[in-house]
């Protein structure tokens, strides 16, 4: 072969490689339905207005618990170990671009065996020996290219798993707060209706000491008094729960912030009104669509990845360094030596299974994008399902203040009424349990409604913006 035809050869070979082998990957398109299925003026088609939500909550505890989770807690740690792992395994995959210099240095004695026909004719020997090896794949195809554009994807993937743990994390940490709280809202009340119905006791005393009633009005109004004395141990626990949940979420011992949270406060109110955009704003928002975008990108790449072993790897090697068989002669200019030329290695046949192998990849990709179609349909579920919760509570907390109200009225009305001995004293009891039902389940809609909007804010994806530790990992 004519020597001046390779560098010929070689340069059609790098034009052909301008253009990476394996599909170009374009951004699949999600259909998204121009408004939201629950339209109501509490949910305004506004902009989202989704940065530091939990500030919505006007309550400076949370505001301090939040910042420290995302600061500290365990998941955020975890997972911006993982964007290092990510960003490496990138760099790993750059490298490939990059010849490999290797240094060597050699000592060698070698003997010959005497048993052999030449072993007596051929002296033992000492090599002294130094160099370099050099190796550069040519990426003619744009293997390398794809698998750097692969490794791209997945460290963005990484990140945007890390900004859903932030975000998952701010709403875990926020529900379980508004949980501590109503569980103290519900312990007040308990002990409340307990105070009242003890003021009911005492009046059955005193009319049964009068001959007025007999033993069965005692009886039943102390089973009243207890019942609901007996809520309040089972409310405890759920509160003591929800202190040492928030505990682990900051890294902390369980009971670590017993004397922080300490001091009865409301349970948080959120705002009447949250602007939720438009469904198509959901798609660039969440992390977890956004992920799953760019392990679709990465999958589609790794074909081109898979695609580039069918075709020849042209490999440059080149040898520089000095050899001797005496020390004092190996920085002789005579002792130096060199090779360099080209490497190719084309598998020819191997039963299919390189493209086997290809089409196992493009089935990964298909199975990306299906995630990716899968993820979308769940973020569209979840927010409506947070919009209708948050909408539809805050009517039931509305009944459920109109129906507290004429509860107290009837307590009031049955124990004149008692008093007067004008009714029996079932009326009395009824109307008290009524009341403390009332309470408890109103204070519970507060928190459904304080937990619904948690539950809105994360549906639509908001955050992760102004999370520190991950800004900080971002390229």
């Amino acid at each position: 072969m004519n020597a001046r035809l390779l560098p010929r050869g070689l340069a059609l070979l790098l034009l052909a490689g301008c253009a990476a082998v394996g599909p170009d990957y374009a951004p699949p398109q999600a259909p998204a339905a121009a408004g939201w299925t629950e339209q109501d003026a509490a949910l305004p088609a506004a902009p989202a207005e989704t940065g530091d939500w939990w500030r919505q909550l006007d309550d400076p505890v949370l505001d301090g618990l939040v910042e420290r989770a995302v600061r500290q807690g365990l998941d955020v740690r975890e997972a911006l170990a993982r964007v290092r792992e990510a960003r490496a395994f990138r760099g790993v995959a750059a490298s490939e671009q990059l010849p490999t210099l290797d240094a060597n240095l050699l000592w060698e004695r070698r003997g010959e065996s005497d048993s052999t026909p030449l072993g007596s004719f051929v002296p033992d020997t000492t090599l002294y020996r130094a160099g370099f090896d050099a190796s550069w794949e040519l990426d003619v195809w744009g293997r390398v290219r794809r698998s750097v554009e692969a490794a791209d994807a997945d460290l963005a993937a990484t990140l945007e798993d890390a900004r859903g743990v932030v975000l998952t994390v701010v709403a875990e940490t926020a529900r379980t707060y508004v949980d501590l709280r109503a569980f103290e809202r519900r312990i007040e009340i308990a002990r409340t209706n307990v105070a009242l119905q003890e003021e009911t006791l005492a009046l059955a005393q005193t009319r049964l000491d009068a001959g007025l009633v007999g033993d069965r009005d005692v009886a039943q109004a102390q089973s009243t008094v207890e019942t609901t004395r007996s809520l309040v141990p089972q409310l405890e626990v759920g509160r003591r729960a929800a202190a040492n949940r928030l505990a682990v979420l900051l890294d902390l011992p369980p009971g670590e912030l017993e004397a922080e949270l300490a001091g009865s406060r409301p349970i948080p109110v959120p705002p009447a009104e949250v602007a939720v955009g438009v469904p198509a704003d959901l798609l660039r928002r969440r992390p977890d669509v956004r992920s799953a975008e760019r392990v679709l990108a990465a999958e589609t790449a790794r074909i081109g990845v898979a695609e580039g072993d069918l075709y020849p790897r042209l490999v440059l090697l080149g040898t520089l360094g000095l050899a001797a068989d005496d020390p004092g002669d190996v920085a002789d200019k005579d002792s130096s030596f060199f090779s360099l030329g080209p490497f190719v290695r084309w598998n020819l046949f191997d039963g299919g299974r390189l493209r086997q192998l290809v089409e196992a990849q493009d089935a990964r990709a298909e199975q990306a994008r299906v995630r990716w179609e899968r993820t979308v349909l769940a973020a569209f579920e979840e927010a409506e399902n947070a919009m209708t919760g948050f909408v539809r509570e805050q009517a039931r907390r509305a009944s459920l203040q109109r129906a507290e109200s004429q509860a107290l009225r009837a307590v009031e009305l049955a124990q004149t009424e008692y008093r007067e001995g004008l009714t029996d004293f079932q009326a009395v009891v009824d109307t008290e349990r009524t009341v403390a039902a009332l309470q408890d389940d109103l204070a519970q809609s507060e928190a459904t409604i304080a937990t619904q909007a948690v539950a809105l804010y994360k549906a639509l994806g908001g955050g992760w913006e102004h999370a520190e530790p991950v800004a900080r990992a971002e390229p």
